[in-house]
């Protein structure tokens, strides 16, 4: 399943990227999301994932270590997102949810057994 294309990524990064990188990156990002909401997503994606998606993928580029600031003599750079490795975060995972039909906020978590589970669908505009 295709979430986004690598010049979509690249636009988003504005840095010069192997192939292979951004091949990885597509693939983090695709298992970190079916990972929050299994096989949900459908083709074309619903709105919001995309978005999420490359949201992921960039961080996962620009910032693999999650560094949280960077000092190089008298310049000390600090960036705004920290987090480390291939991790959605809260806004990421309510969109998602979201997205493909799922509770979000305080309803979010179901301990139900997935074939007890309340049968959740999406709106789509005919």
């Amino acid at each position: 399943m295709l979430l986004f294309t690598r010049s979509e990524l690249l636009a988003l990064t504005r840095e010069p990227l192997p192939q292979e990188s951004t091949d990885l990156a597509h693939e983090l990002t695709l298992d970190a999301i079916r990972g929050e909401v299994g096989d949900r997503l459908t083709t074309p994606l619903q709105p919001g994932v995309k978005s999420a998606a490359l949201a992921v993928a960039a961080r996962i580029l620009t910032n693999p270590a999650g560094r949280r600031s960077e000092q190089a003599g008298g310049m000390l750079v600090t960036y705004e997102d920290a987090q480390t490795g291939v991790v959605l975060s809260q806004d990421e995972r309510r969109r998602l949810r979201r997205a493909v039909g799922m509770p979000t906020g305080a309803a979010m978590l179901d301990i139900s057994p997935e074939d007890v589970a309340p049968a959740t669908s999406v709106w789509q505009a005919s």
